[in-house]
């Protein structure tokens, strides 16, 4: 397909299909830190593209040198505060300086960027990474990231219990949720009541009413995207069979090619509601309620996906140490939730609901920051597929977009 399809854009989200990241035999082993001081990392694993096994040449350099890089997802904390943001208390507080770069826009571009680094053991100048799911596990099966020392983050046991034990990291040994949300549907209020005369969106029967023929737009996340269009179709997108996911496919094949998909989009589907080009998309929660009260974000009825961005610590890190204190500072209840407040995702860090009635009175109930069990209910995570197969169903999904 030629036109806005065409080109493939850059998501906080994309999953990791190209550049040789297929990974096969994978194992698990315990790991910690030898006598010098060197961090050992998880086992690399035999991908298809001959990955050599890094060598572990890190020393941690914390208790002499107070610095932290962090690089992360853009307009995901509250750096533009100045002296006032969570930043700068953290270094007031512990003396150690925070060198923030938000330079992640897409985990397999950032993946890209520092892998010949990763191989050679060489630094990345990055002490903290903030990836999605797909990105974490693709770390940790190349030997990409460092064990963490959890008695280092006392705080990370707030974790809240939904997140505790993921396929992609069991035990949480390698990371810890930075932002969770959700995945569902986005409309432009005034637009939508213009058009098909009601107030919000409940049903993909009305995302794809002929009326808002070519003013809606998909992710070019594979998840997201057919995990809600598989609920749609009365599947399950936490138990599919290779048949379901075809057939629903199909049937968004069919969508793209009588006229009904503006675009295949990352981020920009915000714009794309903002200038009224798109009436409505699959979104995100945080980025569509950000947009204000002109916009509204809901689950339709088929459901829902939840999700989370992980942090993690390169295997080649030499502030490791600082990088969990770091990790522990954000752990604290207060600091996360006036991080929740600023992006307004799901807050992973049990007690920063109370913590909220100070920071901000008026989202202490606010239940797409604090969902409550019935809209948990709502959404679901999409099926544990493993590198191979999760890349398998991803370059169907985009050659059938085509992007």
């Amino acid at each position: 397909m030629t036109g806005p399809l065409a080109s493939r854009p850059l998501t906080r989200r994309r999953v990791l299909t190209t550049g040789g990241i297929g990974l096969a035999g994978l194992v698990a082993a315990a790991c910690g830190t030898d006598a010098t001081g060197v961090e050992e990392t998880a086992p690399a694993a035999a991908s298809q593209s001959a990955t050599p096994t890094p060598v572990a040449t890190a020393q941690d350099l914390s208790d002499t040198e107070k610095i932290v890089q962090f690089s992360n997802w853009p307009q995901y904390i509250d750096e533009d505060e100045g002296e006032g943001s969570t930043l700068g208390d953290f270094t007031a507080a512990t003396g150690i300086e925070v060198a923030y770069t938000d330079d992640i826009n897409d985990s397999n571009e950032f993946y890209a960027k520092v892998r010949t680094s990763l191989e050679q053991g060489n630094s990345i100048d990055r002490d903290i990474v903030v990836l999605t799911e797909e990105g974490v596990e693709t770390w940790i099966a190349n030997g990409f990231a460092a064990k963490l020392d959890k008695a280092n983050i006392p705080n990370g046991v707030k974790l809240i219990p939904a997140l505790q034990d993921v396929p992609f990291d069991p035990g949480r040994e390698y990371s810890l949720p930075w932002q969770s949300g959700f995945t569902g549907i986005g409309w432009n209020a005034p637009l939508l009541k213009r058009e098909l005369g009601v107030s919000e969106i409940t049903s993909f029967d009305q995302f794809f009413d002929p009326k808002l023929k070519g003013r809606v737009t998909i992710l070019v996340e594979m998840p997201d995207t057919m995990g809600l269009l598989m609920n749609w179709q009365g599947y399950d997108m936490a138990n599919f069979t290779t048949d379901q996911f075809d057939q629903t496919l199909a049937m968004l094949q069919q969508k793209i090619d009588e006229g009904f998909i503006r675009q295949v989009t990352g981020n920009d589907y915000i714009s794309a509601l903002d200038s009224g080009d798109a009436i409505a998309s699959i979104g995100w929660s945080g980025d569509v309620l950000a947009l204000g009260k002109k916009y509204g974000f809901g689950i339709p009825e088929s459901g829902g996906m939840i999700w989370a961005d992980n942090m993690l610590i390169p295997s080649v890190a030499t502030h490791k140490k600082n990088a969990e204190t770091l990790m522990n500072y954000y752990y604290d209840p207060v600091v996360a939730a006036r991080v929740a407040a600023w992006v307004q995702y799901v807050c992973p860090v049990s007690g920063a609901q109370d913590a909220m009635a100070d920071v901000d009175p008026e989202l202490v109930d606010d239940p797409w920051i604090f969902p409550t069990p019935e809209l948990l209910a709502t959404a679901e995570e999409f099926m544990y597929l493993g590198p191979q197969l999760r890349e398998e169903y991803t370059r169907k999904f985009l050659k059938a977009v085509s992007v």
